[in-house]
């Protein structure tokens, strides 16, 4: 069950379980997990008033549906929204909640003169064109630098950003500083549809900057009236707190490497590569991340120090901030990772984010929104093998420039 729901190759999946077993000495977690799944699930579903033996999965996709539609509502409501379906009005409601809340914004990110440097090294012709700039000098002087490094990636072509990616080589540490994560709104009167390419194919408008902390609403040029904004647009910023912060770790514990730069691009560029768990599969950094942040202040291995604290592994889910928001949300509590298969090749998701996504990009059942569980599952399956003794002795001693995502299991020798 557990690889049909990861869509994992077999024999590889079942052999990677096997070296998982033999090596942490922890036997049965795969068994243990899907029974927890199928609890979970079945639990939901009868809150929701399904039958947990005939219900098809149309019927519960369906029921799920309605289920984040109501709760966005609500959250709008709980926000000040008259309007849910405003794009206008929802998203600086949204911002500006989540500006209040009490939680880990701090991380390490390039130093704002040593990202002016490298735009006056390499002028951005597209963005200065469009507007209305023939000096990249006055272009860093009256524009927010944040829009800027964040309309690249979508105004400049594949071949300026592949260069202007090699002057991130050259980095080092001193280059870097503490800051807090913001949130940047881009006018869409000033953008335009800038960013129609990105937003067309990911279904939403939020990305951010590893490298400068920065969470981007990009401008929707067409605001027509769209369901779920809240449900849509809060958990995603707030997945995007956890990811800048996940990376700002990772670059952290990397400063002192003397090819710091090198590994900077290969993260930046490809996320970073292997460091070996078991003979043939690989686990990635935001699994450590993610069981050691959730540990608080109760372990924290010499290996991270000095450079990596305690509260730089902090990790809360989304949703979890949510909750203290509204907590009418609480449905979705503990169920980002669990799904289950009801007489059909692909699973149905309890995942609050890929439901939400589905909801407001009005997606039917056979396409419906698979990824952000899938990634939750991979992460619970390392965390639950793994545990701290393993971790400490199979993957923290091991740590280099190497990390890869464990979806990416390589076929064993």
């Amino acid at each position: 069950m557990l690889s049909r729901l990861l869509q994992a190759k077999q024999p590889l999946f079942d052999l990677t379980i096997k070296q998982l077993e033999e090596q942490t000495h922890n036997q049965s977690i795969d068994a243990q997990l899907v029974a927890e799944l199928l609890e979970k699930a079945h639990g939901k579903m009868r809150e929701l008033g399904l039958d947990t033996s005939d219900t098809t999965g149309p019927e519960l996709y369906s029921a799920l549906i309605n289920k984040v539609a109501e709760h966005d509502e609500h959250l709008a409501r709980e926000l000040g929204g008259k309007d849910a379906t405003s794009i206008k009005e929802m998203v600086p409601l949204i911002v500006d909640k989540i500006n209040s809340i009490d939680m880990p914004r701090d991380g390490w990110f390039l130093k704002h003169e040593v990202a002016e440097q490298m735009l006056l090294h390499m002028p951005p012709k597209q963005i200065m064109e469009k507007l209305d700039y023939s000096s990249v000098k006055d272009l860093i002087k009256n524009e927010n630098l944040y829009e800027i490094y964040g309309a690249l990636r979508f105004a400049e072509d594949s071949a300026w950003l592949n260069d202007y990616n090699r002057q991130y080589k050259s980095l080092k540490a001193d280059d870097f500083e503490p800051r807090q994560i913001e949130i940047v709104q881009y006018d869409p009167d000033k953008w335009g549809d800038i960013a129609a390419h990105f937003i067309e194919k990911k279904l939403h408008n939020i990305t951010h900057l590893k490298e400068l902390g920065v969470i981007m609403v990009m401008p929707v040029a067409d605001e027509k009236p769209m369901k779920g904004v809240t449900l849509k647009v809060a958990p995603l910023i707030l997945h995007y707190f956890n990811e800048i912060r996940l990376y700002s770790s990772f670059f952290k514990l990397m400063k002192d490497k003397n090819n710091f730069g090198e590994i900077f691009v290969n993260t930046m560029i490809a996320d970073p590569s292997p460091v070996q768990v078991t003979q043939g599969d690989s686990v990635h950094w935001r699994v450590i991340q993610r069981y050691f942040g959730k540990l608080k202040d109760e372990y924290h291995p010499e290996i991270f120090e000095p450079h990596v604290q305690p509260e730089d592994l902090h990790w809360r889910r989304a949703e979890e901030i949510l909750y203290e928001v509204d907590p009418e949300l609480e449905f979705w509590k503990d169920m980002d990772y669990v799904g289950l298969f009801m007489n059909d090749d692909e699973p149905i998701t309890f995942n609050l984010m890929d439901v939400s996504l589905s909801y407001s990009n009005e997606l039917s059942f056979e396409n419906r929104y698979l990824y952000h569980f899938r990634e939750s599952l991979w992460n619970e399956v390392f965390v639950r093998y793994l545990g701290q003794k393993n971790l400490e002795d199979r993957v923290l001693k091991r740590l280099d420039n190497a990390l890869i995502a464990p979806e990416e299991i390589t076929e064993f020798k």
